[in-house]
């Protein structure tokens, strides 16, 4: 056993005394003191995003020349996640007592992401089937060009098989991972190393203490990054429609309609659903609270610049760091709701434009496939592209070149994946968070009602948020409107 001297345990006592008060200080500042609406992150993205698009309308040209800026601040995110998820996932097992805990948590937010990709791909192939967009169409694959981008992402979903995602998941080195950006990769190692930390117990303490200190500096590095998400936002939007074109939402606009308008049926009908029922939240009160996080969604087209913003309003709201650290990172390669609504959406729609019969036995096995393949849409550039030809391939009932019909509208398309991607994944937290007894539901509504202030930009301000009840609360109490 390691035994600290009285005088180290009485300095670090005193320095925790020291920042628990500095800590205290930072919250009431947060809550005493509101930005003025300029400063506020979601206004200037929004107000990028408009600008973006008039410049891409006007002077596509000058638009497409945008793109460095776009794709610049993504990478400077992405280089960020890497680390931010291995360390979380660490922190948050560290801080479980119990390494059973571990497991169980893992186990029941694996089985909710299940049913919720299964719920999204049946929500998909309903809303396809009922409005049959795809009749009509009649366009023979043997005709399409599948050159360029698009014929690279055919030949990758052709070689990917369906169960290379779980063989996949073991890195060929530990800093392999990180290198190559891949996020399971880097949560398997995360989870190997947390469960090692604990394991032997007094002598990883000091390494605990690293990752917490490390983990400040990763987010305040962070912060940084994100004061210039509003000129990201810009790039990556006048890009998008000085590229494309308004033309091409409007040419394919029946479809982009369908899929915007049966996401968002998933999010409020069913998402909004499991959250009233069960958790006893309201889900228009946490689109208010992520609106940060949805406009540099809906700027940027993808959901990994938000995971760090997802987490950290996660903790002020009251869930455990332990299940914020272990669920948030998973879901965003395991919880794939908009990818899962988009494959089955558009594999069917694929079949009906190419005049490919499917019967229902043969849908259910598109499902069955897609439920892997979806898997592989994460952290991978063109995945959702890639995951759909791996689908077709997989089954061959559909022509693969289909997938031409909707590579155009694919760029519009990618918002609403990762917006319907990210509030699933909030809300499976907050489900497993109650499942596990580990959301202060009293703080939570308080947070989601504006009367807790704005969450502190601090990660070390976090550990001051009360610790989840663990009595029975009022759970049974209707939600807040």
């Amino acid at each position: 056993m390691v035994h600290t001297p009285d005088g180290a345990a009485d300095g670090v006592q005193e320095a925790s005394d020291a920042r628990d008060t500095r800590n205290t200080r930072e919250i009431r500042d947060t809550r005493d003191t509101a930005k003025p609406w300029f400063r506020q992150l979601y206004i200037q993205v929004l107000v990028a995003i408009v600008i973006g698009i008039v410049l891409g309308w006007r002077w596509p040209d000058l638009a497409t020349s945008m793109e460095p800026i776009g794709t610049t601040f993504i990478t400077a995110m992405k280089m960020l996640i890497g680390p931010i998820v291995f360390l979380t996932i660490i922190g948050g097992i560290a801080g479980v007592a119990d390494l059973k805990k571990v497991g169980l948590t893992g186990i029941k937010a694996l089985t909710y992401f299940q049913i919720g990709t299964i719920v999204a791909l049946l929500t998909g192939l309903v809303a396809i089937n009922i409005v049959r967009l795809g009749d009509g169409v009649h366009a023979d694959p043997s005709t399409l060009d599948t050159s360029g981008d698009a014929g690279q992402y055919i030949e990758q979903g052709r070689q990917q098989h369906w169960w290379e995602f779980l063989t996949h998941v073991v890195p060929n080195s530990v800093f392999g991972a990180f290198v190559e950006g891949d996020i399971l990769q880097v949560i398997f190692l995360a989870v190997i190393f947390g469960i090692a930390l604990k394991a032997v117990g007094a002598v990883g303490e000091p390494i605990i203490a690293g990752v917490h200190r490390l983990t400040e500096v990763v987010f305040k590095v962070l912060s940084f990054v994100m004061k210039v998400a509003p000129l990201g936002a810009f790039g990556a939007m006048s890009y998008a429609i000085g590229k494309f074109g308004l033309s091409t939402l409007t040419s394919l606009g029946s479809l982009i309609l369908l899929f915007y308008a049966t996401s968002l049926l998933f999010v409020v009908v069913v998402l909004g659903g499991v959250l009233a029922a069960y958790v006893k939240l309201n889900i228009f009160q946490l689109f208010r609270y992520f609106k940060d996080e949805f406009f540099l969604i809906l700027g940027t087209s993808t959901a990994e610049p938000a995971l760090p913003g997802l987490m950290r309003k996660l903790r002020f709201m009251g869930v455990e760091r332990s299940t914020v650290g272990l669920v948030v990172p998973t879901g965003y390669s395991f919880n794939l709701d908009g990818a899962a609504i988009y494959l089955s959406l558009a594999t069917v729609y694929i079949a009906q434009a190419t005049d490919t019969p499917l019967s229902i036995t043969q849908q259910l096995g598109l499902l069955a496939v897609m439920l892997l393949t979806s898997k592989g849409a994460a952290g991978v550039a063109g995945g959702g592209f890639i995951a759909l030809t791996a689908t077709l391939s997989t089954v061959g009932h559909v022509p693969a070149a289909g997938i031409m019909l909707v590579f155009g509208i694919d760029k519009f398309m990618s918002e609403c994946r990762a917006l319907v991607n990210f509030f699933g994944n909030a809300v499976a937290t907050l489900f497993v968070a109650k499942w596990e007894n580990g959301l202060d539901l009293a703080r939570a509504r308080e947070v989601l009602a504006g009367r807790a202030g704005e969450p502190p930009v601090s990660v070390e301000a976090e550990d001051t948020v009360p610790a989840p009840a663990r009595a029975p609360d009022t759970s049974s109490a209707p939600a807040s409107a």
